[in-house]
């Protein structure tokens, strides 16, 4: 669909509704339940807003109006039965002189029957409503999208050229026909439409963002990446991002540069680097996409930035790095269970398999309803010797997700393995049954085999393979099938493609159930050995340079006062005393120190990277402005470019946060001698 940047609009017209004397004149209800109703709408407490309608429809049981609301309001609840039931009962009961409202019942109950997937009802009762009042925009738009989605491009531009009409300088009109000429690659026509929506509306990213697919498909590479650049500073546009990431050369380095120039115009700003990762991230240039996301974390410390650096170095076997990574992004934010969802592959790949169940342990009690989760934690119990705990995690993961072939196929070798046949079949079938086409094929190569297929599985695997003949993993599948199958020489030839190609998850291969076949044959121990040996000196190159930079130990003094820590700084060459405090994201200053440090020239308005309010004429910072220092001297260790705010109360003190702590290393308190101890 069309990227809408609408406020909730159905509850919305609840202001319009809402007056008594607007209900009087139009002979609305007036009625005390019923107006509280529509308050309680206004101001979006939905409970409390159903509450009101149903003590209403007690006294009032003709009332379409509150049938009305209850309809939208259960919709939104997706308690689809009872607002198809009240939308029904809303469009029977509304006097049908009060076209706003009638509109609004059949409106509502066609986005119930969209929900309901019933395309069919849903465009009726669309086309009912415009009938009633066609000059609803907001129709004309909602009946456009289902057309669209038809591909009837001629009856929704049709649509979308009404919207024009009814309001020439409506943005979705235009960008509805633009959307549509994409659609059938009328790139001039797509091209034509977008420049008007810019003109229109010239900090909408979108306009800028399907512009950019009509200009990449006419391979024009200046105009396609200055429009996602346009679209990715607006807000991120999720159109833009994508494209980016597909993007090939000679567009693709082009691109790089411009974001490098963002990067260079905003050299506080941490957006660019981190987009920049995720180019790159996505284009398998690991490396690179690592050195980005560090320079972000630089910028601003944020768990997204050591989440997405952690998967990458996860991606390149570097699991010691990757595991301080999702460390470091569980301290800044325990809430998010995808960083422990990774903690735990990593810690797996490193061979603890309980802590990895542990950690899965731990995402299912928050999410127990993560059908993946339930999967991986019943692969990990596999492995690990506990098959019902298995089972029942597979069985649990195939009830939230029955496509989900992984589990199918996992739990059906699990049933061969304890004799239970046929389940096992019948999990096999079902893979074949889900992977009907070569284009879903993944799982199917093992269902083939386990049935007997042996023919079927080598043309499945191969097939396979022949999608990224650069993917590892595809190898290492085949090598396991082989493997499955006792053929010794073709499972050891794809097993070393994929160590070639540098499938590196050795923890995983050391107890991948698929290679017993081969692991007591000197040629897998041979192999293994020589690809894990190159790994291990790599690995310790890298570990011993780190070492050599952790090595130095630097002791900072520091004074109590009223058990607080507080050390010297250095801010832009002005010595200050600052709180220690460990708890803080940032460093903060106080309005008169902040004010100070402007006034003297130790802070200039081009250091100001954010606020809500700003500095006035005469150089007085107020609370919200946050600023980059670009030098924080700190026991003799100097930091660039360090995130900072100001704080409301004049005589707070200046605290050491996080921004800076994150960036010394380990740090260690010690009483007795009144030093920091910061190992880097």
């Amino acid at each position: 669909m069309i990227q809408i940047k609408h406020l909730c609009l159905i509850l919305i017209l609840a202001v319009a509704f809402f007056a008594s004397a607007e209900n009087k004149k139009n002979n609305r209800p007036t009625s005390y339940n019923y107006l509280r109703g529509v308050e309680a709408v206004h101001n979006e407490n939905k409970d409390e807003a159903i509450d009101y309608f149903i003590r209403d429809l007690q006294e009032n049981p003709k009332n379409g109006y509150s049938f009305s609301w209850i309809a939208m309001l259960r919709n939104s609840e997706k308690d689809y039965g009872r607002a198809l039931n009240a939308a029904n009962m809303a469009i029977k009961l509304l006097p049908k002189k009060d076209v706003e409202f009638v509109t609004f019942a059949y409106s509502t109950r066609a986005d119930v029957y969209l929900n309901l997937g019933d395309t069919v009802k849903a465009m009726s009762d669309f086309t009912t409503a415009i009938k009633v009042n066609p000059d609803d925009s907001d129709l004309y738009e909602k009946r456009a999208q289902i057309y669209f989605e038809l591909e009837r491009y001629d009856l929704a531009d049709a649509d979308y050229l009404k919207m024009v009409e009814l309001n020439p300088g409506d943005i979705m009109g235009h960008m509805g026909l633009g959307r549509n000429a994409n659609a059938q690659k009328r790139w001039d026509d797509a091209i034509k439409h977008f420049d008007h929506v810019t003109k229109l509306m010239s900090d909408y990213s979108s306009g800028y963002s399907f512009r950019a697919e009509a200009y990449i498909a006419k391979e024009k590479w200046v105009e396609a990446t200055d429009d996602i650049i346009k679209a990715l500073a607006i807000d991120w546009d999720s159109k833009a991002l994508y494209l980016a990431t597909t993007l090939k050369d000679p567009a693709f380095s082009m691109l790089v540069s411009k974001i490098k120039v963002q990067s260079a115009k905003q050299p506080h700003e941490a957006t660019w680097p981190y987009i920049l990762g995720i180019i790159y991230d996505q284009n398998n240039l690991l490396e690179k996409a690592i050195d980005c996301y560090k320079l972000a974390i630089d910028k601003d410390l944020s768990p997204i930035f050591y989440y997405r650096m952690s998967m990458c170095q996860y991606e390149l076997d570097s699991y010691e790095e990757a595991l301080n990574s999702i460390n470091q992004a569980l301290s800044l934010d325990s809430t998010v269970v995808s960083y422990n969802a990774l903690k735990a592959d990593i810690i797996y790949e490193m061979g603890d398999i309980q802590s990895a169940i542990s950690e899965w342990d731990y995402v299912l009690t928050t999410q127990p309803d993560y059908e993946f989760g339930y999967y991986r934690r019943g692969w990990y119990k596999d492995i690990s010797g506990d098959p019902e705990g298995a089972l029942e995690d597979l069985s649990m993961s195939i009830v939230l997700d029955p496509d989900y072939t992984y589990s199918y196929m996992t739990r059906a070798n699990i049933y061969m393995k304890q004799n239970k046949t046929e389940l096992a079949v019948a999990d096999y079938k079902k893979i074949i049954e889900i992977e009907d086409s070569p284009e879903k094929y993944e799982c199917i190569p093992y269902a083939f085999l386990g049935l007997g297929e042996k023919e079927k599985a080598i043309a499945a695997i191969e097939r396979i393979i022949l999608k990224d003949t650069t993917d590892a993993g595809n190898y290492y599948d085949a090598a396991c099938l082989y493997s499955r199958m006792k053929d010794k020489a073709n499972a050891l030839k794809y097993l070393e493609k994929s160590l070639e190609l540098g499938f590196r998850r050795f923890a995983h291969i050391e107890q991948d159930d698929d290679m017993d076949f081969l692991r007591e044959t000197n040629e897998f121990k041979e192999l293994i050995m020589k690809y894990k040996s190159s790994w291990k000196s790599t690995t310790n190159e890298q570990n011993n340079a780190t070492a050599k930079k952790e090595a130095v130990i630097i002791e900072v003094p520091f004074t109590k006062e009223d058990g607080i820590c507080k050390v010297k700084c250095q801010i832009n060459g002005l010595p200050l005393h600052f709180v220690f405090d460990t708890g803080a994201s940032d460093v903060t200053i106080s309005m008169v120190e902040a004010t100070f440090m402007m006034k003297n020239g130790y802070l200039s308005k081009n250091d100001v990277i954010g606020s809500q309010k700003y500095i006035d004429a005469n150089g007085n910072v107020s609370v919200g402005t946050v600023f980059i220092i670009k030098k924080v001297n700190f026991g003799g260790l100097e930091l660039n470019n360090i995130r900072a705010s100001v704080v409301r109360n004049q005589k707070a003190p200046l605290l050491l946060g996080q921004s800076v702590l994150a960036r010394l290393g380990k740090i260690e308190i010690d009483n007795s001698k009144n030093v920091l101890k910061i190992t880097q």
